[in-house]
């Protein structure tokens, strides 16, 4: 492999994709690094991306497998019934798990072929379910080198993907972005070695936006999906509790999600019509608009009943970096970023007094808001520079995952 400019297949389940823009920088920095990038989409996506096309995956060629299954059988033996005991002997925590780890391996027996003619020299899997099945069969009939990323998805939703212990033994190392994912790694014995901690970023960092003079209402944003891990029904009893304290606020939520209509009827029966809206999803630029307008980020992550929880959401980053006041709950992600009283404020999500009193020294402190906001802006010009951390994983790239001096 080119220790200037190796040639990486990157696999996404979904690319590009609305809400993932923390993917979009990686893949534009990366590009930046001289990494010769070649971009595939197992679900839906494609166009160009940065110049770089984005080869998406046609469902119809999997009736192709249909010669290459017992082909696959006598010629590769070992794969072919490694994946059958599997298929037989684990335990999906969820249909959508099972369902997209059998389109990783039909993607990587449909172009098992073309990525040895293609000159792909390593293959990174960004998601640890299907686009690493992909990635570990490919390592199994061509011998690609291949990296997986690990998000709190893919180990702990539902228990975790029943497969992650052979597609993390087999990669060169394994790239998480919070210490968070790393140690629940740890934890299940996964890794042991190989796990990088290497942090998303931002393309540029914007101007440090001035605190507003005076801050009643106080201007709340949330940018969230809308579902069970991002406490959002909760968030609402918050605002019922402030408004029951005659405290003055406007909240607006950007994004979607199941729990819509939900959180809509949640709204109405709490009366907070004439506070709260629902503005859906919004591209990326009029989420930094909504940056711009507001005075605190709010973040409400939860551990669901799946398990599933929050790492480090990117837009917590983003938000310090423009000089927005982040409060966030005491879940492990966010806390790598959020310091109380340093760079944001943390406030357990069923004390909604601590809500408020985190929140009414953001509208009266201002010498406590500007040192805040001040620090924020440190951290994430210190771990969020995605240029900075893109050298990182591409270093590990040409390095085969071995570290470098």
């Amino acid at each position: 492999m080119s220790a200037s400019s190796p040639t990486v297949a990157y696999l996404f389940t979904t690319f590009p994709k609305v809400s993932e823009t923390f993917l979009q920088r990686e893949v534009r920095a990366m590009l930046g690094q001289g990494v010769d990038v070649r971009l595939f989409s197992l679900w839906g996506g494609g166009g160009t991306f940065a110049g770089v096309p984005v080869a998406t995956f046609s469902k119809w060629r999997l009736l192709g497998l249909l010669g290459i299954i017992p082909w696959a059988a006598v010629v590769h033996p070992r794969v072919f019934w490694r994946l059958v005991a599997g298929v037989l002997t684990r335990r999906s925590g969820s249909a959508l798990t099972l369902l997209e780890n059998f389109l990783g391996a039909g993607f990587a027996g449909v172009h098992y072929r073309g990525f040895r003619r293609a000159g792909v020299q390593w293959i990174h899997a960004v998601w640890g379910g299907g686009p690493a099945t992909a990635a570990w069969i490919l390592h199994r009939l061509n011998g690609h080198p291949y990296s997986v990323g690990v998000h709190a998805y893919d180990s702990i939703q539902d228990g975790g993907d029943p497969w992650l212990p052979e597609k993390v033994a087999a990669a060169r190392f394994v790239h998480t972005s919070t210490a968070m994912a790393a140690t629940e790694l740890q934890r299940r014995g996964l890794g042991r070695g190989k796990v990088l901690v290497i942090r998303r970023g931002l393309d540029a960092f914007p101007a440090l936006r001035p605190l507003r003079d005076r801050r009643e209402p106080l201007r709340i944003l949330c940018v969230a999906r809308l579902v069970e891990k991002k406490g959002l029904l909760r968030q609402v009893a918050v605002y019922r509790h402030l408004k029951g304290q005659s405290f003055s606020f406007t909240v607006r939520i950007v994004g979607e999600g199941p729990l819509r209509a939900a959180l809509d009827r949640k709204i109405d029966e709490d009366g907070l019509r004439d506070r709260v809206q629902l503005l859906g999803q919004l591209p990326s630029s009029e989420v930094w608009r909504q940056l711009e307008w507001a005075d605190v980020l709010v973040h409400t992550g939860v551990v669901a009943a799946s398990g599933d929880r929050d790492g480090l959401p990117n837009v917590i980053p983003e938000a310090m970096s423009a000089g927005v006041l982040v409060v966030t709950t005491p879940e492990a992600g966010p806390q790598e970023a959020v310091t109380e009283g340093r760079s944001g404020f943390v406030a357990p999500l069923d004390e909604p007094a601590r809500w408020e009193a985190a929140l009414r020294r953001i509208v009266t402190d201002d010498a406590l808001a500007e040192a805040v906001r001040r620090e924020a802006r440190r951290w994430t010009e210190e771990n969020y520079d995605a240029q900075r951390n893109a050298a990182v994983l591409a270093a590990a790239f040409r390095s085969g995952g071995r570290q470098e001096p």
